[in-house]
């Protein structure tokens, strides 16, 4: 007989669908974009690149990677591009790793209560 699932459990499904989210963000230098863009003004390329230790096509790669993923747009203005962040899917990433930390408390509630008796 297999085990229920936790009725808070973060199913697989679920958690595919999040993954481009979570890839987008292991990077250092598009967690670093996503940083950046957090404050709510919408920047240039030219902007973005400033105090990076990459260049501006390596920008330009990582920020395509985020609109992948929705975690940013591109609108363009004449000859520049301006990117803003898109909150919605770190909000509902936030809700996915809250859901995993609560699954882990309940665990370690059981094993602890299991150890005690």
């Amino acid at each position: 007989m297999s085990a229920q699932p936790h009725s808070g459990a973060v199913s697989a499904a679920k958690l595919r669908a999040h993954a481009p989210v979570f890839a987008a963000l292991g990077d250092e230098t598009r967690l670093a974009l996503v940083a950046k863009l957090s404050s709510g003004a919408s920047l240039s390329i030219t902007e973005l690149t400033t105090g990076a230790s990459v260049t501006r096509q390596a920008i330009t790669k990582h920020l395509r990677v985020l609109e992948e993923a929705g975690l940013v747009h591109g609108v363009r203005r004449g000859r520049e591009s301006r990117y803003q962040l898109s909150p919605e899917p770190l909000e509902e990433a936030r809700r996915v790793l809250n859901l995993i930390s609560q699954q882990w408390d309940h665990a370690l509630a059981r094993l602890k209560a299991f150890v005690e008796e």
